[in-house]
This record gives structure tokens, sequence and C-alpha cells, in this order.
């Protein structure tokens, strides 16, 4: 390489004779080796200056990373350390992820309304956007009473496309979380989008139904009593609480709405997702669109 040829005679000759001579600028060079040297010094963090990295990324996120996202984040702000070093430090400080809890279901399925089939059948992993959404509620406690929260989650990414919060859990929660989702999105009627939920009134309610129906999505629903065909609203929800929601007490629904909310933009945006390969995913939807063939131009 140019740079290191110009390096290994830096004595013999000028430092701008050999850039001029090679065709290079000397700005470049030295800017070139200022990059190395700031390379090589991420490369052979001492413990402590890592440590303040892995401090800071898991107050970033509010104490909900353990080692497996802290170091994923790490490698992604250019600091090469190997997880092992990550695991004891974090261990050694007393430093790890918020425990997870178990949450009460909240839907009623004990009522006459009709029932769609499951359509999806634990199938999780789906190819591409706007295919399957899933649909789920949860409740947050605050001293004004509860609040409600309607999610619309595209399994391709797990991205939240959709979301409600109201201080009662009728049928226009999940009527407005959908047409959220689908004003954001806009997958078209003939996209051939499956809605799944779990047995609840509010989904199988004809109000409902109506709106799937004008949207021409399909209705599926979880078996009774299987709270794992509607696993990954589960997951959902659970990280809310534990990374976000535990602890805190809300004077006000409108308090607990703003970390509601906010919890969900940065889930969206920015928090390591495993099963996306430790992406955000609106990271793992760019990634996708950015690989697809672009189609010629009429």
């Amino acid at each position: 390489m140019k740079y290191a040829f110009i390096q290994r005679h830096r004595r013999v000759w000028p430092i701008s004779v050999q850039c001029r001579v090679l065709g290079v600028s000397v700005a470049g060079y030295h800017e070139h080796f200022v990059r190395r040297a700031s390379d090589d010094h991420r490369r052979h963090l001492s413990d402590d200056a890592l440590l303040v990295h892995i401090k800071a990324i898991h107050a970033q996120s509010r104490g909900s990373y353990g080692w497996p996202r802290v170091w994923r984040d790490l490698l992604a702000r250019g600091i090469r350390v190997g997880k092992e070093r990550v695991q004891k430090l974090m261990q050694l400080h007393g430093i790890r992820a918020k425990g997870k809890r178990r949450f009460k279901v909240t839907t009623d399925s004990r009522h006459d309304l009709p029932i769609a089939p499951n359509l999806l059948g634990q199938q999780f992993n789906v190819a591409e956007p706007d295919k399957v959404w899933v649909g789920d509620i949860t409740y947050i406690a605050t001293d004004e009473g509860w609040l409600f929260l309607a999610v619309v989650i595209d399994l391709f990414s797990r991205q939240v496309v959709g979301w409600s919060l109201r201080s009662d859990m009728t049928r226009s929660i999940v009527i407005d979380a959908l047409r959220m989702a689908w004003f954001k999105r806009h997958p078209g009627k003939n996209a051939g989008v499956i809605f799944h939920s779990d047995r609840g009134s509010q989904y199988a309610s004809g109000e409902f139904t109506a709106v799937l129906a004008e949207y021409g999505i399909t209705s599926s629903m979880s078996r009774k009593g299987n709270c794992w065909d509607n696993a990954c609203s589960e997951t959902l929800f659970g990280s809310l609480k534990v990374e976000r929601l535990h602890g805190q007490r809300f004077n006000t629904r409108r308090q607990a709405m703003d970390e509601v909310i906010g919890w969900l933009l940065w889930y969206n945006r920015e928090r390591l997702h495993s099963t996306l390969d430790y992406v955000s995913p609106m990271r793992f939807e760019e990634n996708w669109q950015a690989n697809q063939p672009r189609q010629a131009s009429a």
C-alpha cells in the first residue's frame, strides 16, 4: 500500500516528496494514520475504558441489555472485543439485564362470537413485510386506573406498526391500532395480509371483523387456551414491562402513555432484536429493502 511505503521510507525521503511522486495527498496520508491509531485504540481498550462503554450502552437501554446485546452494540460502534471479555466484565461489576416476569392474560375469550381458524400455526418466520400481522392487548396500572395498550406487529421484522392506548378495553382499541397499521403501511387490499390474534371478544366482534373485510385482511385466531400461538406479542409485552415499566409508579395515565410510546419508538428504531440477528426492526426492514432487486423502469 502506498501509505505503508511512505511510512517505511519517511526517514529517507520527505513525506511531501513521496506523496507527490506516488500521486497521493499529504492530508490523506496523515488522515490514514489517525484513523489507524483510533482503530488500534479501540481494539486495545483497557478494562476500565471498555467498562465505560459497557455502562453507557447498558444505561441507554435502561438496563434492558444483557451481555449478548451489549457485545453486539459494541461491535456496531466499531469496538472490537471478545464476547467472553464483555460477559466477564459485566458479571464482575454486577451489570445484568432486568429479569423476566410473568404477566396475566387480559382478553376474555368466553363469548359466543365467531372464531376464525388458526392459519398461523406458530409459524413466526415470515419472508416478506406485511404478510402476517399479529395483534394483542395488555394493561398498565396507574393511580388513575388501568391503561390498556393494543398493538399490531409485523411478524417479518417484529416491528410494531400500529398501536392504541385507551382507558377502556373495548373493541375500539383494537380497531384504532389496526387502522394505524393500515395507514402507516398501505399494503393494499390484494396483498393477502393475515391478521392473527387470540380469541378475545374485541377481535371476534362484528365491528372489528368488518374492518378486516374492508381492508381485505384474513382473520386468524389462536387455539383455545394456547398462549404459544401468540408468543411474539407476549414476548413484546414482557420486554416492555420488564425493560421500561416495572418498578415505576405512574400518577396519571398520561405519564404511562409517554413511557410506553417512548419505548415503542426506541424498540422499533434502536433495540437490538435477537431474532433479527441483533439489529433493530426498522434496520432489518431497511436491509431487506436494500437487497431487493430493483424493478426495471417501464
